[in-house]
């Protein structure tokens, strides 16, 4: 298929991400079929140019390939699993959200019944959509990917991870966790320097240039996960763990919650008992890889 500016495409689910999705096609020209259970919010989408499907099925037809963004995977599997609803021959392109188990169950769902299927995740806000901030991830077979990627080009920033479906998913919520333990961290560091008068405005950017530095570390840390060999380069992790005591009890001491403190405290005590304190951080990732049961 030759992807020209032109392409047809279709989106499903018109909630803000999928009425920002469809906008950024229309913008770039290409003709764009919608479609959304309840139709009112598809129209500001007419107003622009784009096309309101009757039907599901009208729909798929209608474009090149279709953007399924809906509430969840199963509110996919409800609009697709009418008998009626013809998939072969379709391109599924999914940016709902969802796991990595979801994500590789539909798409072997999608080709039993003869579509074609990238699954994906959206690492941005709806008003970014359309622009280089807004990545946009997928996964699933590369000559899919590659065959529709100048078309999807005008959501933003278009990343292929692997044939796995579930590497979009994965890296999502990697990403979340990611986002989640920086800002955590910086909120735990506000609330012990509210406490001697510190505004956050203040902490901001002195937090900015920790991150940054710690972030640095990265790819050499990655090499010692990657090999299983972690050479206190740095620092040991008993030393760490001596550090983390004093972020306790200065928190303890000065009133601030100490949750995530000794959580961060309790897994690197752990990873001593079983014999890593001589090690780098990096070794805690035999912590992280398994599971908790209690």
């Amino acid at each position: 298929m030759n992807n020209k500016p032109e392409t047809p495409v279709t989106v499903i689910g018109l909630g803000l991400m999928g009425q920002a999705l469809a906008s950024a096609f229309l913008k770039a020209g290409h003709p764009t079929t919608v479609w959304n259970r309840t139709t009112s919010k598809a129209d500001q989408l007419v107003a622009q140019g784009a096309r309101l499907a009757p039907t599901v099925g009208d729909a798929l037809k209608a474009g090149s390939l279709t953007i399924v963004c809906v509430t969840d995977y199963q509110a996919m599997h409800e609009l697709f699993g009418a008998s009626d609803v013809e998939l072969h021959g379709t391109m599924l392109i999914n940016l709902t959200s969802g796991d990595s188990t979801q994500a590789r169950e539909a798409a072997q769902w999608a080709e039993q019944r003869g579509a074609h299927y990238l699954d994906g995740a959206i690492m941005a806000i709806p008003p970014t959509i359309g622009s280089a901030e807004a990545v946009i991830l997928h996964s699933g077979p590369q000559s899919d990917f590659e065959t529709h990627k100048s078309t999807l080009d005008a959501l933003g920033t278009v990343t292929y991870l692997g044939a796995d479906h579930g590497l979009a998913s994965l890296y999502d919520v990697a990403g979340l966790a990611m986002m989640w333990s920086v800002l955590n961290a910086w909120l735990q560091g506000t609330a012990l320097l509210r406490t001697a008068g510190v505004d956050a405005a203040t902490y901001a950017p002195f937090a900015q240039q920790i991150a940054t530095g710690v972030a640095e570390w990265l790819p050499a840390y990655a090499k010692q996960i990657d090999s299983g060999s972690f050479p206190a380069e740095v620092s040991a992790l008993e030393t760490d763990a001596r550090a983390m005591t004093h972020l306790i009890e200065e928190s303890e001491a000065v009133g601030v919650n100490a949750e995530l403190p000794k959580l961060i405290k309790a897994m690197a005590d752990r990873a001593i008992a079983a014999g890593h304190g001589g090690e780098q951080y990096p070794v805690l990732i035999e912590e992280f890889g398994k599971p908790r049961n209690d």
